[in-house]
């Protein structure tokens, strides 16, 4: 019987460095991205993906994103008190997100790398396929939220899936290049990763922030303790695996990347969002017009 893909694992145990001194008090994932802040647009993606179920991988004393997505009884009373109809909308809606969702938390005691932060979640996958979410990273679609075209594949080859995006060759060496096969559109079969390459690239194929990983990726990450406390990123678990001739898929997703990994590249993920958007867009353009 095949398998669809109902949760998720969100590590966001990472301190945040390319953002202090912000992130020394505030949650990388907490910075807005024009009007709600980056983990906001991947739950959004989770849900409209069909996920049921999110275990965010959090550092000790982390409490600022599960806050963000507890209701605020306090609040609400304050809101409607003050006649503020908008503003009580939006935190309704966040309150739906809650009850659509069932959020878990587990806890990375020291900052490991990412694989070890997923492991963390070992047990809420247990034997089911699970998505994984880079929160940095933001797929802008007017169509098929970005995870729903990787669960499409898994929902046909049950076989760990990876997010791939196209990127010009003079900014290879900042990403993992994957080596691939081509098997339909859109669709490889991915035959290695080679992390900021500086050589010659295997393709113009980069992996971003979302995966689809099932139980044998588990298993052989427990075949080998050192991923865990080395900085493995699951990318290279992944391409180890299909070195080693186990099957990984990778798509090409559809839809605009906007990375939010640093200062200068949210920046620029701000803008592309902030014109794009249909209230402030026009607005921004006014504004700039009066900056001389």
């Amino acid at each position: 019987m095949k398998k669809t893909v109902k949760k998720a694992i969100f590590p966001i145990a990472g301190m945040g460095t390319r953002f202090l001194p912000l992130s020394k008090v505030v949650s990388k994932e907490l910075i807005p991205l024009v009007d709600k802040p980056l983990i906001h647009y991947s739950v959004e993606e989770a849900l409209l993906s069909g996920i049921k179920e999110i275990e965010l991988v959090t550092r000790k004393n982390q409490k600022d994103v599960s806050a963000y997505f507890s209701s605020n009884p306090e609040l609400e009373a304050l809101l409607r008190e003050r006649n503020k109809k908008e503003e009580l909308e939006m935190v309704k809606n966040l309150n739906e997100i809650s009850k659509l969702i069932k959020f878990t938390y587990s806890i990375q005691k020291k900052a490991s790398g990412n694989v070890d932060a997923i492991c963390q979640a070992k047990k809420f996958a247990g034997k089911d396929p699970v998505g994984v979410f880079f929160c940095d990273d933001v797929i802008y679609s007017n169509e098929i939220p970005g995870f729903q075209q990787l669960k499409e594949v898994y929902e046909t080859c049950q076989r760990p899936v990876v997010a791939l995006k196209r990127m010009p060759r003079d900014k290879l060496s900042k990403y993992g290049v994957v080596a691939v096969e081509k098997i339909a559109n859109n669709v490889y079969k991915i035959r290695k990763v080679v992390e900021k390459p500086k050589g010659e690239p295997p393709s113009d194929l980069v992996i971003l922030g979302r995966y689809i990983i099932t139980p044998e990726v588990f298993e052989r990450i427990e075949k080998d303790k050192s991923m865990r406390l080395n900085d493995y990123s699951i990318s290279q678990v992944l391409g180890e695996m299909a070195e080693e001739g186990k099957v990984i898929y990778g798509y090409e997703i559809k839809g605009e990347w906007l990375e939010c990994g640093d200062k200068n590249t949210w920046f620029k993920s701000f803008l592309t969002l902030l014109m794009a958007h249909p209230e402030f867009g026009p607005k921004a353009k006014e504004a700039l017009k009066d900056i001389k």
